[in-house]
């Protein structure tokens, strides 16, 4: 990271009116968040919560009601900050009839590229997203997680420096939500900010380097993965073999959650003193003890604290 800010909004604020008294409704308050340059920032919460509304913002696509933001220091009005955004929407949809090199041809000239210049970065981007093999194809007939790529593929093909990513993993499985891991992995390591919106928290924990949690329209907790969980042990796992059937049961009986596999068994116990009491019998028993190991708070388990704090703050209780 060089140490610059990349991406960072002032008291940002959207304020729909709807329905025929006009009624207003809140979709983003006061949002205030910073971005370091190379940085991967994940910013999550529900369906709903206002992350779209922001992304929406932040590329032009809609006006805020109050704030601003600035994008490597230009306002987000000026067309010097367009220019530096790569934007991959929640669904990217292209033309059925086209074929990936096409594409990223066409988007290409729209961001002013022409020559041998595009078609070299268009061939550069192919390969870079994976999808060098499925060039004669046309989009018609791409999977989802290949839409994905090549909605990647458009946004880095005028090479800007920051990336807007909305739910860039909704809807894949969990080999595609890999690839995309991999793929965003890769834009980092070639210099690339980051920021991406998503309501899967386990990707966040994998990737992000900071994260924004937002409710309602409001952020409730920002800064990196760490520091948001609050570091308790919920619980502890005990992975052991070699278990004489009895023992085994007796074990089960008293852990919160068991499991046997072909590897062994595997205890979850509700705190360290009864997974310490448990390992000796284990070991007394004559098995073997593979691995004692606390259960952490998880981002997913984190977020949902905050959501009910925030929810008790709400209605006053």
């Amino acid at each position: 990271m060089s140490g610059g800010t990349a991406l960072a909004t002032h008291r940002l604020a959207k304020t729909y009116r709807l329905g025929l008294r006009m009624r207003p409704v809140a979709a983003l308050a006061d949002l205030d968040l910073s971005v370091d340059e190379g940085s991967i920032y994940g910013f999550v919460g529900p369906n709903g919560a206002g992350k779209s509304t922001t992304i929406k913002i932040l590329v032009g696509l809609i006006a805020p009601t109050r704030g601003d933001a600035t994008i490597f220091g230009h306002a987000i009005r000026d067309p010097e900050a367009r220019r530096m955004v790569g934007f991959l929407p929640e669904n990217p949809s292209f033309h059925d009839f086209l074929r990936p090199l096409e594409v990223l041809q066409l988007m290409g000239r729209l961001s002013g590229m022409s020559g041998s210049s595009l078609r070299r970065r268009s061939e550069e981007v192919l390969e870079l997203v994976g999808l060098a093999q499925a060039r004669e194809l046309t989009v018609r007939k791409f999977s989802k997680g290949m839409v994905q790529r090549l909605g990647l593929a458009q946004a880095v093909m005028h090479d800007p420096p920051l990336l807007i990513l909305d739910e860039p993993m909704s809807g894949l499985d969990p080999i595609g939500r890999k690839d995309i891991r991999d793929l965003v992995f890769e834009l980092r390591r070639r210099g690339k900010t980051i920021f991406f919106s998503t309501h899967i928290l386990g990707d966040v924990e994998v990737v992000c380097d900071r994260v924004g949690m937002l409710l309602r329209g409001r952020l409730v907790a920002e800064g990196p993965v760490g520091q948001l969980l609050d570091g308790s042990i919920r619980a502890v796992e005990l992975r052991c073999q070699a278990l004489a059937p009895d023992l085994a049961s007796a074990l089960g009986r008293g852990a919160a959650r068991s499991a046997t596999t072909p590897d062994g068994h595997t205890f979850v116990f509700r705190d360290v003193a009864e997974a310490n009491a448990a390992a000796g019998e284990v070991l007394r028993g004559g098995g073997r003890v593979v691995a004692l190991q606390p259960i952490r708070e998880t981002l997913e388990e984190s977020f949902v604290r905050l959501a009910r704090a925030e929810a008790g703050q709400g209605t006053g209780t």
